[in-house]
């Protein structure tokens, strides 16, 4: 065989197997985006499923506050409904801060807040606040590698050939969540 075919070839199957590799390094982080967006999915399911229980207590305390009652299981079913990451993750903002209302007028109730279920389900739905917190950074920080892998040299131009598509970050409310937190003695 000529050492020039054989040459050629080998380059051929050299550049096959790189654009294989490529391709399966890809597939591999978009996997990993979409699990742990699972994983984010599966923290908010917990909340949405905490949640009216935490209304049908709160109900019978606060007769008077039937308007953050509303809101909250409004609030609910819009991020339940949501579609696309940027509605979800605006609906998740306006649930969280509904949340916090309801947590702040409980302050007025003194029964309320001696309640062992209301207590349970408040350390219930803060411990799941805090796993959805951290599910968003794993996600996000997927979501980063991944984004980063489809625009570096050459990779991009592979990814743009094979129709990959950078994906977006779950972001948190710019000003509410970034506001000092208040602190009462």
């Amino acid at each position: 065989m000529d050492p020039i075919l054989i040459a050629v070839l080998v380059v051929v199957v050299l550049i096959i197997l790189w654009l294989i590799a490529v391709y399966n390094g890809l597939i591999r982080l978009r996997n990993r985006v979409a699990e742990a967006w699972s994983d984010i999915d599966v923290q908010l399911k917990r909340r949405y499923d905490l949640i009216p229980n935490l209304v049908e207590i709160v109900k019978g305390y606060m007769k008077h506050e039937e308007g953050v009652l509303t809101k909250v299981t409004e609030a609910r079913t819009k991020a339940m409904q949501a579609k696309s990451l940027e509605e979800k993750g605006k609906a998740e903002n306006m649930l969280s801060e509904t949340l916090k209302s309801l947590f702040a007028v409980s302050e007025n109730y003194p029964n309320l807040k001696a309640s062992e279920n209301f207590l349970q389900l408040q350390d219930e739905i803060s411990d799941t606040e805090n796993k959805i917190q951290a599910a968003r950074r794993f996600y996000n920080g997927q979501v980063r590698d991944f984004n980063t892998k489809l625009q570096v040299f050459p990779t991009n131009m592979i990814a743009n050939m094979l129709g990959f598509k950078a994906r977006e970050f779950f972001e948190v409310a710019k000003d509410e969540e970034r506001e000092n937190v208040k602190v009462k003695f």
